[in-house]
């Protein structure tokens, strides 16, 4: 049994460095780093979780993985059964990360009488050399996000290159919840990261797209054309993360803004989807993990905002 969320972590801003690493920097020890591991360096492993919120975010602790079982174990959410998620019995898989569920029905450990449960689905991925993951859980039973969580962690350090650059593809997925409405859907896509970690002088230059996304409810049935078409667009739009200096650490950590756009009446773009992508290098920098948190107004609902947070694992 593999756990993989620690307790009682706190995070903690990277102090200043030498300079003599591309991605060393003072201004990289101002990153927006979530809370884990106090004390990050290239050498040693890193946590990183949800923040928890009044709102119900990062309350999904104590994230435990049996392989052998093949069951997911998770900490402090309310009424999702005897905490143990066994895999989706109807969407098992997305691409290569598994899906888990809570079960429905608790009964009472007195009189047996049964207790419904709320739903909760949870998204684990594990690299091929089996050094990095993420787990997200998250909850359709609240009209509000509700409670849930999830975290990244990389088993080891990281050698960072001194100079060129590197291309990182893999595969996305991940959940959406809803504040003002009770639902859960799916989503995929496909990922690319490019680094520069010659430049900018304050942090490696991070380039960041998820492509071809797709959107699954929760009985795996593709409903991307009902977002398309309350868009007005053809394809759901590229998620692009912004290039900007002091967006990564001599840990090997990168955080910054995502958002995508949509043609706007009258010609040009707006806005739609806005939030923070989060990852870490691992090995010899031949993986990224991490996680991306985007939120957007629902266009096929009025008074509906989307939250999805899609994990992801890169390959060099």
């Amino acid at each position: 049994m593999k756990r993989i969320l620690g307790l009682g972590l706190v995070a903690l801003a990277l102090g200043a460095c030498d300079g003599k690493n591309p991605l060393t920097d003072p201004a990289a020890s101002g990153l927006d780093l979530l809370p884990g591991t106090d004390t990050a360096t290239a050498s040693t492993p890193i946590t990183r979780y949800e923040a928890q919120s009044v709102d119900g975010n990062g309350y999904a602790q104590a994230i435990t993985y049996d392989a052998t079982a093949d069951t997911f174990t998770v900490d402090n959410l309310a009424f999702d059964g005897a905490n143990a998620y066994a895999r989706d019995n109807v969407v098992a898989n997305l691409g290569p990360f598994r899906v888990y569920e809570n079960d429905s029905v608790y009964f009472d450990d007195v009189t047996g009488a049964p207790i419904n449960q709320m739903p909760h689905k949870a998204i684990f991925g594990e690299s091929t050399s089996g050094n990095t993951r993420f787990a997200i859980v998250r909850t359709g039973a609240f009209l509000t996000y509700g409670f849930g969580g999830f975290m990244y962690e990389r088993d080891g350090g990281v050698n960072l290159p001194t100079t060129g650059q590197a291309t990182f593809t893999g595969k996305y997925g991940g959940l959406r919840d809803f504040n003002g409405r009770a639902e859960l859907e799916y989503v995929t896509g496909d990922m690319a990261i490019d680094i520069d970690f010659a430049d900018f002088n304050t942090g490696a230059g991070v380039r960041g797209t998820v492509t071809n996304r797709a959107i699954l409810d929760v009985n795996g049935v593709d409903v991307t054309a009902s977002v398309t078409g309350a868009l007005g667009v053809t394809t759901l739009p590229v998620l692009d993360f912004l290039i900007e200096p002091g967006v990564a650490s001599d840990a090997g950590e990168m955080t910054g803004s995502v958002s995508s756009y949509v043609p706007a009446t009258g010609g040009g773009v707006t806005l739609f989807e806005s939030g923070k992508y989060y990852a870490v290098l691992s090995g010899d920098s031949a993986e990224i993990v991490g996680v991306i948190v985007v939120e957007a107004t629902d266009a096929r609902y009025t008074g509906v905002t989307v939250r999805e947070t899609g994990g992801f694992i890169l390959y060099r």
